[in-house]
């Protein structure tokens, strides 16, 4: 008698965004399903593994107001319920990928983070992780009134989802917003991240007016910010357009035509309203819908406003709902807060009174004065400790906690441990060692400017820089403003390990973000052009 050989999986996880359903990545679904579930010449992995898609669901529409964490938390809920179900068919699952589209993919960074502290990656290998027109750095403030109008807004009308968006939240006990937390390598989301083999994100060069470029390719300069006016040459992927294989810009600048004099019949034509193609009239028509816009604008933009503050309301409830349940202090959120705020009161402590630390079973002897001249030469570095207290454990073991009494070594057994000041201290003196390694993201730089500059992270093609500029060229004023920490948070990100970018360059259209994964194909004709990402994404898969 032979006993059937038990079927491996390979999970898919499909994450979609803000204010999103699954319907939105029906044909991302679609594609990946085409392509690695139903061909007859669909690859396997290498223990036979065949893909599994789950399209999460449980974090839907009004529920994405309630933060990147409590949305991570129901999708990591999900998947977990999913592996025990195929394990209830005899289905054992073995490799695990994630693709998250805009809030999607930072809820993807913060669920990965779950599953690592949960022990899920010690029998399931972590392969692929994409993003597509994800804010890596939050969203992106300019100096116009436009953008300050939604940064004072965003956060109050997208509850607690929009704090994170514009990093004003204090997601850490110590104060700091989820993004920075996310962004540290030394914080089990960055080290979950970092462990998987293949990591893309597919981001729009032009046009995604939700999530631009320099947050979703997390870089700190805009090579395609005047596109329409530099001439700039693009070389489209033959297979999968609109993903660009490489650009270049003219060696000369770009004489631009004259512009039509206002109130001729050319300048009325010309009228370009930023609306949705169901609006997008023609001439004169535009002209009979710029006249009604005094009417008709107010009236939208009240509802949408009662829209958002009833949502954003509801979210807040259901957050308090989900901080009262008995299940909070095991939830990621609670566990990194207080592992941040045992760090805090230990640097505490000892600044304001170094010598009444009271012996335990854990600090056999008091503390030295030779550890207190070293801890006060620490702290007196000028790095800001404050900035750069992070656990020295690189397992990344953040449940840890400060209970904790001895040091795992790697054979399982524990070491006697040391003093509390003891240890504190040469913790310290391992991070001041270290404050020149490029892995340490919280620290004061001479050379901030050049933050996100290397080329190298780019995966997409060549990219040849010509001389001209071209006329036309915006002035600083419209120049995007990349805050300290964004521009942290890009380098860090970019030290990624098989970190690979890919851009499409998606134009001409009103906003790209919705095209780039053909959101609605059916009442929008024009998504269908961003199918060549999903055929790349599906592509090039490692099943």
């Amino acid at each position: 008698m032979t006993s059937e050989t038990p079927e491996t999986v390979h999970l898919l996880v499909l994450i979609h965004g803000m204010w999103g359903n699954p319907n939105h990545l029906a044909e991302m679904h679609r594609i990946f399903d085409e392509t690695l579930c139903q061909s007859s010449d669909s690859k396997t992995g290498p223990d036979g593994e065949r893909v599994h898609v789950l399209l999460a669901e449980t974090n839907r529409e009004s529920s994405t107001y309630d933060g990147i964490d409590w949305g991570g938390e129901r999708v990591a809920e999900e998947i977990t319920a999913e592996v025990k179900r195929l394990a209830d068919e005899g289905k054992t699952v073995t490799r695990f990928s994630l693709t998250g589209y805009s809030l999607g993919g930072l809820i993807g960074r913060y669920v990965v983070g779950i599953l690592h502290q949960s022990g899920f990656f010690k029998t399931i290998s972590p392969v692929n992780f994409n993003t597509v027109a994800t804010p890596h750095i939050g969203l992106i403030r300019y100096p116009t009134f436009r953008s300050a109008l939604f940064a004072a807004l965003g956060p109050k009308l997208l509850s607690r989802t929009g704090e994170q968006f514009y990093a004003v939240d204090k997601w850490s006990t110590r104060g700091r917003p989820l993004l920075e937390v996310m962004a540290d390598p030394d914080r089990v989301f960055y080290q979950a991240l970092s462990s998987f083999h293949n990591i893309c994100f597919y981001a729009n060069a032009v046009n995604d007016l939700t999530v631009p470029y320099m947050t979703s390719a997390i870089e700190a300069e805009d090579p395609f910010e005047d596109h329409a006016l530099n001439g700039i040459k693009i070389e489209f992927d033959e297979k999968y357009s609109p993903i660009v294989k490489g650009y270049s810009l003219p060696e000369t600048p770009v004489e631009l035509p004259p512009k039509p004099a206002m109130f001729s019949p050319t300048w009325f034509k010309s009228i370009k309203l930023p609306l949705p193609p169901a609006l997008d009239f023609r001439f004169p028509f535009n002209i009979f819908l710029l006249a009604s816009l005094p009417v008709v604008f107010p009236a939208f933009l009240s509802l949408v406003l009662v829209r958002l503050t009833l949502d954003s309301h509801s979210s807040r409830g259901r957050i308090k709902l989900l901080e009262a349940d008995k299940s909070y202090p095991d939830r990621l959120i609670h566990v990194v807060g207080q592992l941040e705020k045992s760090m805090e009161d230990a640097v505490l402590e000892m600044i304001d009174d170094p010598g009444n630390v009271p012996d335990t079973p854990h600090s056999p002897h008091p503390i030295q004065s030779e550890e207190i001249e070293a801890f006060s030469k620490i702290l007196d570095d000028g790095e800001g400790v404050s900035k750069r207290l992070v656990e020295s454990d690189e397992s990344g073991n953040e449940s840890a906690g400060p209970g904790t009494s001895g040091v795992n070594t790697p054979s399982g057994a524990q070491t006697p441990p040391k003093s509390s000041a003891s240890s504190f201290v040469e913790g310290l003196g391992k991070l001041k060692a270290s404050s020149n390694s490029s892995s340490r993201l919280f620290r004061r730089r001479e050379d901030k400017a050049q933050n996100g500059d290397d080329a190298s992270s780019c995966g997409w093609g060549s990219k040849k820089k010509g001389k001209g500029k071209g006329k036309g060229k915006k002035e600083d004023k419209d120049k995007p403003l990349l805050s300290d920490l964004q521009k942290n948070i890009v380098k860090s990100l970019n030290e990624i390990p098989n970190l690979k970018k890919q851009l499409a360059f998606i134009d001409p259209v009103l906003n790209s973000h919705a095209v780039i994964v053909s959101r609605d194909v059916k009442r929008f004709k024009h998504h269908t052009i961003g199918e060549g990402v999903l055929r790349h994404l599906a592509d090039h898969f490692v099943v």
